[in-house]
């Protein structure tokens, strides 16, 4: 493996691959003040103070200072740039169109649905409609795994518990009222889940009668409600959730996977913990996984729309004028939001992201955007709102990983792919997670939580190779093959809806 790669011929910086003691000189232009670790950067030439600085061939900031050929380039002398989008709308449409690949069709083993959808999981969903309710639906699934309820039962995954910290206090005909209501609907009846129990306190904002007048009398085997206050209190109402439970067993038990075609799949695609590495080696082939994805005819969630801030024409040049609009729309919003709470965009690389190469939101963005490939941007969807088309599509969501999950789970997405250079321990219900390391060092110091490396891409492994691999891990999770975080028995306090507006 050589010391470093370039992206781009137009680049200014070379990305360390492996770790450079003081005094190595890799480039043959001058030796290093100081150790770097893996995908962090090197100055390929001088660059002037506020010159543009390259990687990706795209522009990541400015020269802070004169920076020395063969120099370390990172937050002591790169600092953010403007970065101009204008006219970017639909200028490699055509080349995106030509990059769907052409592929023979898959299938995968599913649960087909009566609503026509298919799940990759089978289990049963206790949804808290507030924060009151949390510790009953917590202590009813807790005591019923306990019990091996599930053990007569093959066909039933597990028991997910869907809390969170909200629900009271709030007003319900807001964005963050929407955005619960959203969230837990998006879940009850995600095609993961054969039966939903609804449990409230009783006097909540967020009443479970609202939750049960979207259903009326059209699926009564389906949703279940009960509040404490009517059920009895706590105890009695944690025995009232394992009776529905033990109740509904043997209906969910009864599902079958089948043969379901790939276009009945959409997949979330995530990252978190990046490093310099992100946008080289994983981001880049779960990119193609994506196509690949889009090619059979499903569909790819990308999210975090603060992650895409510096890399929007990427996005905007392969959509057309009104989907465009909807994502520059987002991004002004964004800026907006930020600017109200005495931040920017830019405040979002995080210690661990720098730490791993990382400078600036611009560098962060374009390795982010990777991951959704080549093909057209279809749609942007509201966040936790199912997409209103196939194919790559855009939700608006937060950076923080639990938060953008929960949403794109709740737009109906069954499996999630989630790219990460520092490490994670990131799992979610019901839809698993596939964990892909973009470097060996993450393969081998947290070896229960990774599912797939990508570090042998800088060893020579084509790109093409990585991203079939994906795709394959993809298929047989969603044909029921566990990943290291179901294994784990991560996702239960990962489900945090995004919270916004007053608490009154």
């Amino acid at each position: 493996m050589a010391d470093y790669i370039v992206l781009h011929a137009a680049d200014d910086v070379a990305i360390v691959t492996r770790r450079l003691v003081q005094g190595a000189d890799p480039l043959g232009l001058a030796p290093l003040d100081a150790a770097l670790a893996p995908g962090h950067k090197i100055a390929r030439r001088a660059i002037a103070t506020g010159a543009p600085v390259h990687k990706f061939g795209q522009v990541i900031g400015v020269a802070a200072r004169d920076i020395a050929a063969g120099a370390h380039v990172h937050s002591h002398n790169l600092i953010m740039a403007d970065h101009a989008t204008d006219g970017a709308i639909g200028t490699a449409l055509d080349a995106a169109r030509a990059a769907i690949p052409s592929l023979p069709p898959r299938t995968f083993l599913g649960y087909a649905r009566a609503d026509g959808r298919v799940g990759t999981r089978n289990s049963i969903a206790l949804c808290a409609t507030v924060n009151c309710s949390a510790t009953v639906i917590r202590r009813a699934a807790a005591e019923l795994l306990s019990e091996g309820a599930l053990d007569a039962y093959p066909h039933v995954d597990t028991i997910c518990a869907f809390a969170h910290g909200t629900g009271c206090g709030m007003a319900t005909d807001t964005d963050g009222g929407r955005i619960l209501e959203a969230v837990l609907w998006g879940h009850a009846t995600h095609p993961n889940i054969g039966a939903a129990i609804f449990v409230g306190l009783g006097c909540e904002v967020m009443q479970v009668a609202r939750m049960r007048s979207r259903t009326g009398d059209a699926d009564t085997q389906h949703f279940h409600f009960l509040t404490i206050q009517d059920s009895g209190g706590t105890r009695a109402t944690i025995d009232a959730i394992k009776a529905h439970v033990r109740d509904l067993l043997p209906q969910v038990n009864a599902a079958r996977r089948t043969p379901c075609p790939v276009s009945a799949l959409t997949v979330a695609l995530q990252c978190g913990g990046s490093d310099g590495l992100s946008g080289v080696t994983a981001n880049p082939a779960l990119g193609l996984a994506s196509d690949a994805i889009v090619a059979l005819g499903g569909t790819a969630i990308l999210a975090e729309t603060p992650e895409i801030f510096g890399a929007e024409q990427l996005l905007l040049s392969r959509t057309d004028a009104v989907t465009g609009a909807a994502l520059r729309a987002r991004l002004d919003w964004w800026a907006d939001y930020t600017g109200r709470h005495g931040a920017t965009l830019d405040n979002n690389p995080s210690p661990g992201n720098k730490l791993g190469g990382l400078t600036t939101i611009l560098e962060k963005s374009l390795g982010a955007v990777a991951k959704g490939g080549a093909t057209p941007l279809a749609c942007v969807c509201a966040y936790a709102a199912p997409p209103a088309t196939r194919g790559l599509v855009f939700m608006d969501s937060p950076g923080f990983d639990p938060v953008s999950v929960t949403g794109q789970i709740a737009g109906g997405a069954q499996v999630v792919c989630f790219t990460t250079g520092r490490g994670s321990a990131f799992g979610s219900k019901p839809a698993p997670t596939i964990k892909i390391a973009t470097n060996d060092a993450l393969m081998a110091s947290m070896p229960d939580d990774m599912d797939i490396g990508c570090g042998d891409v800088l060893r020579g492994v084509p790109l093409a190779d990585k991203g079939a691999e994906i795709l394959d891990a993809i298929l047989a999770v969603a044909s029921g093959v566990r990943t290291k975080s179901e294994t784990l028995g991560l996702g239960d306090d990962e489900f945090v809806p995004w919270q916004m507006g007053a608490v009154l």
